[in-house]
This record gives C-alpha cells, sequence and structure tokens, in this order.
C-alpha cells in the first residue's frame, strides 16, 4: 500500500493547490457561473475546478510511473497511456461544454470516443461471470460496444448527481476507496487479479484528486468542477471497474464469486448515482421529456424539499455510499456473510434519520419561537446539475 499512499498523496497535493490559482484563472477569463434564474447561487462562482481534478490524476499517474512500485503496470503502456488519453478526451468535451454550452449529441460523442480510446487500449469488458451460468466470453465487437456503454453510462451518472456543494466527488471518491480496497485484497489473493491490472492505480488517483477537491467544493462552493470534472471522474469509475471486473478470467468462488461480476461492483458501490440515473430516465420518459432536460427530481433535491439542509442532505448521501460499500467488503474480507446484519441495521437507522430529522428541526423551531421556512430548499442547489 506504500505505493499507493504515495499517489494518493501527490494526487491530492496537486489537486488541492491548484485551486486557488484556477480560482483566479477563472475570473481573469470569465469563467464563472453567475447567479440567474435557474442557478441561484449567491455570487459568481469559478468552474475550472475540474481541470485541477485532472491534473491531480494525471500527477498520480506521473508519481506511479516514477517510484518504480508499479513496474507491472507500466509493463505495457498501452493500457496506462489509454486512461490517461480517455481522460483527456472527455475533460476536454467537458470544459468545452463548461465554456460554449456543447450540444448533448457532442458531448455524448466525446463520451463514445473516450471509451473506443480504452477498449482500443485494452481496458475492455472482456469476461461476464454471470450467477449459475459462469464464465461468459465476449466476442471483440461486442465487448467493445458494451465497454463504450459502460463508459457513457457512467459518466452521465456522475454528471447527474452533481447538483449539491461536495456530493459527486464525495461519493465518487468513498466509491473509489472501496474499489481499491476490493481490487488490493484480490491481489493478495494471488490469482485473482494480475499485477499489472491498472484499476486499482486509477482508484488511488481518482481518491487523491477528489480529497484535494473537496475542501474547496463543500458547502458553501468556493469552486465548482462542472461537466469537465464530472464526467471525467465517471470515465475513470467506469475504467477502473472495467480493468478490476472485466479484464480476467481466472476462477472465482465463494462469497467473492457475486462480488466480482464486472457489472455488480459498481452497481452496488456506486449505488447512489446509478439509482438516481436510472430513475431520471424513468421520470423523464414517463413525462416524455428529454434526457438532456435538467429537472429538480433527483435524489439530492427531494432530501432538500424534505427539509434537510444542503450540507446534511448531502451528508446522508455519503453515508448510503458507505453502507453500500461496507456492504461489497465486509463479506468479501470476513467471508461471512451475517456481517452484513449490523450494516442492515444501520441502513434502516439512517433511513429513519432521513425521514425523521426534518421533522424535529421544524419542532426545535417552534419551541424556540421561530417560524420554519415557508419554502425549501436553500438557494445554492437549484442551479444545474453539470456546474458542480
Amino acid at each position: 500500500m506504500i505505493g499507493y499512499l504515495a499517489v494518493i498523496g501527490a494526487a491530492f497535493a496537486v489537486s488541492f493547490g491548484s485551486m486557488p490559482l484556477l480560482r483566479r484563472l477563472s475570473f481573469r477569463v470569465g469563467a464563472v457561473q453567475h447567479p440567474d434564474a435557474r442557478r441561484d447561487h449567491p455570487r459568481p462562482t469559478p468552474i475550472l475546478g475540474g481541470a485541477g481534478i485532472v491534473a491531480g490524476v494525471l500527477v498520480g499517474f506521473g508519481v506511479a510511473w516514477l517510484t518504480g512500485e508499479f513496474t507491472a503496470v507500466f509493463r505495457t503502456i498501452a493500457p496506462p497511456l489509454g486512461v490517461v488519453l480517455a481522460t483527456v478526451t472527455i475533460y476536454t468535451v467537458g470544459q468545452l461544454d463548461d465554456l460554449r454550452d456543447v450540444s448533448a449529441p457532442a458531448k455524448t460523442a466525446g463520451s463514445v470516443l473516450a471509451g473506443s480510446i480504452l477498449a482500443i487500449s485494452g481496458v475492455v469488458i472482456l469476461f461476464f461471470r454471470i450467477p449459475f451460468v459462469g464464465l461468459v466470453a465476449l466476442p471483440p465487437d461486442l465487448a467493445t460496444l458494451i465497454t463504450v456503454l459502460w463508459v457513457v453510462g457512467m459518466a452521465q451518472a456522475v454528471n447527474l448527481i452533481d447538483g449539491l456543494d461536495g456530493l459527486a466527488a464525495g461519493v465518487v471518491c468513498i466509491g473509489a476507496g472501496a474499489i481499491l480496497m476490493f481490487a488490493e485484497h484480490l491481489d493478495n489473493r494471488g490469482s485473482i487479479i494480475s499485477d499489472d491490472n491498472i484499476g486499482a492505480l486509477i482508484a488511488a488517483c481518482v481518491v487523491g484528486a477528489c480529497l484535494g477537491y473537496l475542501p474547496w467544493n463543500f458547502h458553501p462552493a468556493k469552486i465548482f468542477m462542472g461537466d469537465a470534472g464530472a464526467l471525467t471522474l465517471g470515465l475513470l469509475m467506469a475504467a477502473a471497474t472495467i480493468a478490476i471486473g472485466g479484464n480476467t478470467d481466472a476462477e472465482v468462488r465463494g462469497q467473492t464469486f457475486f462480488f466480482f461480476a464486472p457489472l455488480f461492483l459498481p452497481l452496488v458501490i456506486l449505488g447512489v448515482p446509478i439509482v438516481d440515473t436510472a430513475w431520471a430516465l424513468l421520470r423523464r420518459a414517463k413525462g416524455r421529456a428529454g434526457l438532456t432536460i435538467a429537472d429538480k427530481g433527483h435524489l439530492h433535491h427531494r432530501l432538500v424539499r424534505l427539509g434537510h439542509g444542503q450540507r446534511r442532505a448531502v451528508l446522508i448521501l455519503w453515508a448510503w455510499t458507505g453502507l453500500l460499500s461496507a456492504a461489497v467488503l465486509v463479506p468479501v474480507y470476513l467471508g461471512d456473510s451475517t456481517a452484513l446484519v449490523p450494516l442492515g441495521v444501520a441502513a434502516v437507522g439512517l433511513l429513519l434519520y432521513t425521514l425523521i430529522a426534518p421533522g424535529w428541526d421544524a419542532r426545535r423551531a417552534d419551541g424556540e419561537g421561530e417560524a420554519p421556512p415557508a419554502t425549501w430548499p436553500a438557494p445554492e442547489w437549484e442551479r444545474d446539475q453539470s456546474t458542480r
């Protein structure tokens, strides 16, 4: 883990240290999000935070290469180079959208291009493990298609949940940390994933970059990541899960089997953005609304309308991500499903707190002679998801 800690530290330092410079640059070039009827944050806010996240990730890769701790990963240059090129590609598309409003088809095309770069470089879903069926090897054309679709879906999922200060970066950071721990455990098992697997390194870079960004983005945010950061984080999470879950045909049995299927791992760990995206698709299909039209029906919006402040809504969704991640890691590490019982109790407690806490606030306000706010939400959450 020493190598991973060095990567996380380097990515954190670059991401955190670059934010003041990016704030000044944003104001100088006019890259700011102004309050308006749809984006009611109180002051013009810089939107170049995604550049700092990308810089942290790229420096993390550079440190990994220089330290010599990841010789096996860089033995074949195609996967690391493919991840870097795909990251730069999708970041460029997102940054252009933040500055010039790129059309939805053009953004999708950029995500498809980034996913194609990953597939060409060897970061591709080659195998599925289906319970009660076994290992399924995908033909090359289908493998590329599924890889691209997975990248597009994950990028959109992170982008959609990026609607409150600190929400997307925190959820992704927790998820990436869980994926790193999962990969490290499989690596310690010996034959499950090979030494040259790049998934854990990607996750470590994401953890460090997000940790460096979060102090500047937690409410009240001093800088936003925009589409540039959200799409990039989605691509990197897709790449990490593809590398860990879809690149090996090793035999996996017991508890680990069910947590090793390429889609099951991220579906659980990243359950918050994925469920939110699925619900958004159903909601907009039912209302015959365009998929690219922003609305206020996402999970974070509903929490704020329920009566939670912006910070508490974010912390609640962070907690759900932590519980879902623990649901994956605990059985794998302990080899015992009964360990899920305390997590189930914690989930029930968190659900009750989510539903009851606003009532406590209202009663406390009444007891102090203060009228509760006539309307929620706090003004900042009303801006479009892609501006965080």
